[in-house]
């Protein structure tokens, strides 16, 4: 599945057990000691390749004589598209070239995500989103409320309040909840058994959350985990953490149908415009 996180994260995550973290209680020594180590390993695995910035994906996708839809996406680096060096290749442009396809009518995007944002994070970019209206939006987030062993309560606070202020302003919302951090491979056992338990415990509490917000919840997680398991070498990118083309490209596809759907565009073909296929993803205007 997408991830989001910091190159610290195992070494987080082996504190976070360590001390308690997901209601396991304290462990021993040995295990503290392992799982410290585990962490520290997975941290220099994924540290040790250097990616680019994400790519400036920001622009109107398709054509048409009627308004713009406004779309926004906020969260993490997953929601800006780090792990990727082309613009047809990152998860906005993806799901804005679906959505223009679809509606008939042009798109524009506009990306207020950053990489290693928490759900307290959303507020602010809220904020910067909603200074002009906003049709849709897509968010991201949850992976680094764990690494950062944000309780789940006060992670889903956070957000329940960010998807009722974005709906207040009168936007869609379609929120992919946090990944299944068990697929991260630089993560070993038992760290990694961890990860995916505490990931799936918040991507649930999540996803209460945002239905009595108004929004749609997409489980990444559940929907990508396997894909992302069997299939890491081509979903993932160089580092193994973030996801590759083909991976922003099956988020992209999961998130379709509930975005077209929230937008009363869902009675069509949702799969999202794919360049390595004969497919386009086109920036007709930039911002």
């Amino acid at each position: 599945m997408p991830y989001s996180v910091s190159a610290r994260a195992g070494r987080r995550l082996a504190t976070a057990a360590a001390l308690g973290g997901g209601g396991l209680g304290f462990l021993g020594a040995s295990s503290y000691a392992l799982l410290r180590l585990q962490g520290i390993l997975a941290r220099r695995a994924i540290h040790g390749v250097a990616l680019h910035d994400p790519p400036e994906a920001d622009g109107d996708y398709g054509r048409g004589s009627d308004p713009c839809l406004r779309l926004v996406v906020l969260g993490d680096s997953s929601a800006a598209s780090f792990g990727v060096d082309r613009t047809e290749d990152a998860l906005g442009a993806l799901v804005a070239a679906g959505v223009a396809t679809r509606a008939g009518r042009p798109v524009a995007l506009s990306t207020y995500a950053m990489v290693g944002a928490r759900s307290e994070h959303l507020a602010g970019q809220i904020t910067r989103a909603c200074e002009h209206p906003v049709d849709a939006a897509v968010v991201l987030v949850g992976a680094n409320d764990v690494t950062h062993r944000v309780s789940n309560q006060e992670s889903v606070r956070f957000l329940d309040a960010a998807v009722r202020r974005l709906r207040d302003q009168g936007a869609e919302v379609v929120v992919a909840t946090c990944p299944d951090l068990g697929t991260v491979e630089p993560i070993p056992p038992p760290l990694r058994w961890l990860a995916r338990r505490w990931s799936r415990r918040l991507a649930a509490a999540q996803t209460v959350a945002i239905v009595e917000a108004g929004g749609r919840a997409v489980s990444l997680g559940s929907t990508l985990g396997p894909e992302f398991d069997t299939r890491g070498a081509e979903m993932f990118s160089a580092d193994r953490f973030h996801p590759s083309a083909a991976g922003y490209r099956a988020a992209a596809r999961a998130i379709l149908p509930s975005l077209l759907g929230a937008l009363g565009l869902d009675d069509a073909h949702t799969d999202a415009p794919d360049s390595a296929q004969g497919g386009t993803v086109t920036v007709v205007t930039r911002q």
